[in-house]
């Protein structure tokens, strides 16, 4: 189907637009702009030089998408945002894209970023990830698959939130979240495990049970990490799940949150 542009948008003739992709009024995009196929544009969302857009993307309104980065080393510099296919960004949402230090912001496939939510510089956001509600992500920051951020939220520079994890709506990420748990509070803190999330992602008994013992050797056993670490390859060799939790932990370089 052909390409619908509404003719109060400003659209550059530069820019590359795939087929059957709606753009509303007052949109704004610009030269150096991909736009996937079957991509939703919505009223006054601006598209910025740098955007890379998948297919089937829903960007509702007012949204900033690759904008220019909020740091003052920032100096005009070719950079990029990624958005992978299926990816919603909802009203007045702003992600920019990255600086010099990596290039690039990429956030992942099938994401759902709500109303307000702000991805910063250089952050690098895994597949089906949520965000609610005027969550705010700043620089450098790594999402891995599939984590939940509750509404309000804010994630620490530099900071790292491993897979399956969800986090609680009010919640400062001011340390890096290992997979799997849930936190909650200001500051954030370990709450026990993600279960419900975890068995809708059809997670085993038997590996939803590996992931709970390793979390109480780390937590309530009374040892150093650096020794429940030592324990947990020890008893765990063959669990990729418990090992997912060995590696993060052990390339963490803001250290793991508190219980």
């Amino acid at each position: 189907m052909p390409t619908t542009i509404h003719p109060t948008a400003i659209v550059s003739p530069k820019a590359k637009i795939g087929s059957n992709v709606s753009v509303g009024p007052f949109a704004v995009i610009e030269d150096d702009v991909v736009i996937g196929d079957d991509s939703i544009i919505g009223q006054n969302a601006c598209i910025y030089n740098g955007a890379r857009i998948g297919d089937r993307v829903k960007i509702f309104q007012g949204a900033s998408v690759s904008n220019l980065p909020q740091d003052l080393k920032y100096n005009g510099e070719e950079t990029y945002l990624f958005i992978g296919d299926d990816t919603v960004v909802r009203e007045f949402a702003t992600l920019h894209k990255g600086t010099t230090a990596t290039g690039k912001t990429v956030i992942g496939q099938n994401c759902l970023l709500m109303a307000y939510t702000h991805v910063a510089h250089d952050c690098i956001i895994g597949n089906k990830v949520i965000c609610s509600n005027g969550v705010q992500i700043a620089g450098h920051v790594t999402i891995e698959d599939n984590v939940i951020i509750g509404g309000l939220s804010a994630v620490h520079q530099f900071g790292k939130i491993g897979q399956h994890a969800m986090v609680g709506g009010g919640s400062m990420v001011n340390m890096d979240v290992p997979p799997y748990v849930m936190t909650s509070g200001y500051p954030a803190r370990y709450m026990g495990l993600n279960i419900v999330g975890l068995r809708r992602r059809n997670f085993s008994n038997d590996s939803i049970n590996a992931i709970k013992e390793a979390y109480r050797i780390l937590y309530l056993s009374g040892l150093t990490f650096r020794n429940a670490l030592d324990k947990l390859k020890s008893e765990f060799q063959s669990n990729e799940f418990v090992e997912s939790i060995v590696k993060f932990i052990e390339t963490s370089e803001r250290g793991i949150l508190r219980r």
